[in-house]
C-alpha cells in the first residue's frame, strides 16, 4: 500500500509538471511532444495506482475518476498518432469504458439526489453529474469518430486538446482542491487554489478558440508527423 501510494504521489507530481510544460510549449515542437507523452505516461500511472488505492480504501467513486483520466489521455494520444493495427478495437473498447463510467457516475448522482445526501466519498453530487456528463459526451464523440472512419483537421485537433486539458483538470482539481487540507496553512488561499485547479480549463478554451479562429493550424498541431504538416491545406485541414 505504501509503495502504491508513493508511486501515485510521484506520478501525480510528474503529471502536473509535464502537463504544464506541454500546455506552455510551442505546439508541435519537440518539447511539446516529449512532455505530452511523459504527461500521458504519468497520468496513466497515477490513475491506475489511484484506482487501486480507492478500491482498497472502499471509495469506489474516486476510482471512477481515475479510470476517466486514464481513458482521456489514452484517447487523446491515439487521436494524433498514425493509425495502427487494432486501433479500431481500441477505439471501441475505450468508448465502452467511457460509457460505463459515465452511466455509473450519473446513476450515483441520482441516487444521492433522491436520498437527500450531498456527496459520496467526499465527491458532491453536482461533480458526479459533471464528470459523468463529460464521460458520456466523450463516448458519443467516440461513436461518431468510429462511424465516420476517423477525423481530420480542426476536429482532430479539438479532440486531442480537450481530452488532454480535461485530464489535466482532473489532476489539478484533485491536487489543489481535493488535497487542500494537506497544504501548509499559509498556502491555503482559496482563490489561488481554485485558480490553479481551473487553469487547464481556461487553457482548453483558449486553444479551442485558436483552433477555430486560425486559418492555419501549423502552430498548434499536437503530435503530428512532418508529412501531415506539409499536407495541411490553406484552410488548415489535413488532407
Amino acid at each position: 500500500m505504501r509503495v502504491t501510494l508513493l508511486v501515485h504521489i510521484l506520478a501525480g507530481g510528474l503529471g502536473l509538471v509535464a502537463g504544464a510544460v506541454a500546455l506552455s510549449a510551442a505546439k508541435g515542437a519537440r518539447l511539446h511532444r516529449k512532455s505530452g507523452v511523459l504527461f500521458v505516461c504519468a497520468m496513466i500511472a497515477m490513475s491506475l495506482t489511484g484506482v487501486v488505492i480507492a478500491f482498497l480504501r472502499g471509495i469506489e467513486t474516486n476510482a471512477l475518476g481515475g479510470v476517466l483520466a486514464a481513458y482521456l489521455v489514452i484517447t487523446a494520444l491515439t487521436t494524433v498518432r498514425p493509425p495502427a493495427a487494432g486501433a479500431r478495437w481500441l477505439d471501441r473498447g475505450a468508448m465502452l469504458v467511457a460509457l460505463a463510467v459515465g452511466l455509473t457516475l450519473v446513476t450515483v448522482g441520482f441516487e444521492l439526489l433522491l436520498s437527500g445526501k450531498s456527496s459520496r466519498d467526499g465527491v458532491p453530487f453536482p461533480m458526479l453529474f459533471f464528470l459523468g456528463g463529460i464521460a458520456l459526451l466523450a463516448s458519443v464523440g467516440d461513436v461518431r469518430m468510429i462511424r465516420s472512419g476517423g477525423i481530420q483537421g480542426a476536429r482532430r485537433l479539438a479532440r486531442h486538446l480537450w481530452r488532454m486539458c480535461f485530464a489535466l483538470f482532473i489532476a489539478t482539481g484533485s491536487f489543489f482542491l481535493g488535497q487542500a487540507d494537506e497544504f501548509p496553512e499559509a498556502l491555503r488561499v482559496t482563490p489561488l487554489l481554485v485558480a490553479l485547479a481551473l487553469a487547464p480549463l481556461l487553457a482548453l478554451f483558449y486553444w479551442l478558440w485558436r483552433v477555430r479562429s486560425r486559418r492555419t493550424h501549423r502552430g498548434i498541431l499536437g503530435v503530428a508527423s512532418p508529412e501531415e504538416i506539409l499536407n495541411t491545406d490553406r484552410r488548415g485541414i489535413t488532407t
